[in-house]
């Protein structure tokens, strides 16, 4: 585990599947004391419900602040605000295609404009699949710009055993990139020939 002070860091919410991505990444900064500031868009808040039962009421309780989608005043709407970045978990289509062409029409988009000018990080955990050329297009743009699209794309060498195994390690593997480095929650690859003396030692 990190112990270097981290800045905090906003957490975005959208429509797209994957909800859980960003409650885990939610719980996993607070068990840290990583402040963390909390933006859900309105079809994000219909995801979250379907996908876990959650309200935003509840996911808000994970956060130390959290902002209504309108709220354009807010602290995170400003670059003189410090954070450490932005993950968009999950991050839909939509809104990866207005951070793409600075359309900062809501809170959400707003603060990863900000977090793009003030060339801070920006890893946008993108939903969907297959991909069109707009969409390639759309990556391309948020990739020149200086963001990460960073697709939950699941990891197998870890023999996960329960999907909460897969979502631990990807949303783990995303916070690798603001250096904040949980162990404890990843399986880190060292190579075919470790994984073979790891196995023979447990048999």
């Amino acid at each position: 585990m990190t112990s270097k002070k981290i800045l905090p860091l906003i957490i975005g919410i959208t429509g797209a599947t994957g909800s859980i991505y960003g409650v885990r990444m939610l719980e996993m900064l607070r068990s840290i004391g990583v402040e963390t500031h909390l933006v859900v868009s309105k079809a994000g808040e219909v995801a979250l419900n379907h996908e876990t039962g959650m309200n935003l009421r509840d996911l808000r309780k994970l956060a130390d602040v959290s902002y209504s989608i309108a709220d354009i005043s807010s602290a995170i709407a400003s670059g003189s605000f410090l954070t450490a970045g932005m993950v968009v978990a999950p991050c839909s289509i939509k809104t990866m295609s207005a951070i793409a062409h600075g359309i900062s029409d809501n809170l959400l988009t707003r603060a990863a404009d900000v977090v793009l000018k003030e060339r801070r990080r920006l890893v946008l955990m993108l939903r969907e699949t297959p991909f069109n050329l707009v969409h390639l297009n759309a990556m391309k743009a948020v990739t020149e710009a200086g963001g990460i699209v960073a697709p939950p794309v699941p990891a197998f060498y870890t023999k996960p055993k329960k999907i909460d195994d897969i979502v631990n390690h990807t949303v783990a593997r995303v916070l690798d990139l603001f250096d904040i480095n949980l162990d404890e929650k990843i399986e880190r690859w060292h190579g075919l020939g470790a994984a073979r003396t790891n196995a023979r030692e447990s048999s």
